[in-house]
C-alpha cells in the first residue's frame, strides 16, 4: 500500500457529523469571492510558511496563502504532500527550509501551521527562535498531540499501524512514545521561546480536535467558533490574523 491509499484509508474512517458538510461550505463561501474578503494585513515582503494538517498537504491552505500575498507578504510552501509521516522527519526537512528561508529573505519568517502543522510549527519555533518572529497555530493539539475526538483518532491509529508495519511515509506507533521522536515531543512542550509571538486560534465547536489540547498557556489564545476543517479558509479566522500581524517584530536583512 501506497502512502497516498493510506490516507485515503485513514480518512474514510472518519465519519463526520451530518450538519459538518453545510458549515464547511459557509465557511469556504466566507472567502470564496475575493470581493468579501477581510483587508489582508500589510507584509512588506515578510516572509511566512504555511504548514498544512493531518492528511493533508499545501494546497488546503492556498487560498489562505493568496490573500496573504495580496496584502504583501512573500508566502513559502511546506514541500508537505500529505502531512503523515514521522514527526521528527518532517521537523528536520522543516528546519532546513525554514534556514533557507530566512537566508533569503534576510529576516526572521512567521509560520501558519493548521491542525498538526501548527505542533510542528511549536516544535520549529522552539528549536529556531532565531530564525521565528511569529508562530500562529490553527485548531493545533499542542498539549496533547493524541488530543483528538474518537472517531479522528481511529484514522490516526490506522495510519500509525500501516506505518508500524512498514509502510514508508507514515508514521509509527513508535513516533508517540519511542525514541525517534523523543525529542520532537520534548520540543512541543517545552516553555515557549519569549521573542517569539504566538498566537493560537481554537474552535469550541472543532470536530476533530479537543479544544483543551489547543490552550497553550504562552500563546494569545483566540477562540473563533469554527470547524476544524474550514479554519483556514474561515472570514472570521482571517480577520483575527489581520488585525494580530499588523506589526512584527523582524526587520530586514537583520535576522535575530
Amino acid at each position: 500500500m501506497a502512502a497516498a491509499d493510506a490516507v485515503r484509508f485513514g480518512a474514510a474512517l472518519v465519519r463526520p457529523h451530518p450538519a459538518l458538510p453545510l458549515r464547511v461550505a459557509r465557511e469556504w463561501a466566507s472567502t470564496l469571492r475575493t470581493a468579501a474578503r477581510p483587508v489582508p494585513p500589510a507584509g512588506d515582503g515578510r516572509p511566512v510558511l504555511l504548514i498544512p494538517g493531518f492528511l493533508a498537504g499545501d494546497p488546503s491552505l492556498a487560498r489562505l496563502g493568496g490573500w496573504l500575498r495580496s496584502g504583501g507578504w512573500r508566502t513559502y510552501r511546506s514541500g508537505i504532500a500529505t502531512n503523515v509521516d514521522c514527526t521528527e522527519r518532517i521537523v528536520a526537512r522543516l528546519e532546513r527550509r525554514v534556514e533557507d528561508i530566512a537566508e533569503r529573505a534576510g529576516r526572521p519568517l512567521t509560520i501558519v501551521g493548521q491542525s498538526r502543522g501548527g505542533t510542528l510549527g511549536r516544535a520549529l519555533a522552539v528549536r529556531r527562535p532565531d530564525l521565528v518572529d511569529t508562530l500562529v497555530t490553527l485548531g493545533s493539539p499542542v498539549r496533547d498531540q493524541l488530543g483528538v475526538h474518537p472517531r479522528t483518532r481511529i484514522a490516526v491509529t490506522a495510519v500509525g499501524l500501516l506505518g508500524t508495519v512498514g509502510v514508508p511515509g507514515l508514521f509509527s506507533h513508535r513516533c508517540s512514545s519511542g525514541p525517534c521522536c523523543a525529542q520532537v515531543r520534548a520540543d512541543v512542550l517545552a516553555p515557549f521561546p519569549p521573542g517569539v509571538r504566538y498566537v493560537a486560534v481554537y474552535s469550541p465547536l472543532d470536530e476533530i480536535v479537543r479544544v483543551e489540547a489547543c490552550l497553550d498557556p504562552d500563546a494569545e489564545q483566540i477562540a473563533i467558533p469554527t470547524t476544524h476543517v474550514g479554519m483556514g479558509v474561515d472570514a472570521r479566522v482571517w480577520r483575527a490574523l489581520g488585525e494580530r500581524l499588523l506589526t512584527h517584530r523582524g526587520t530586514p536583512n537583520a535576522p535575530r
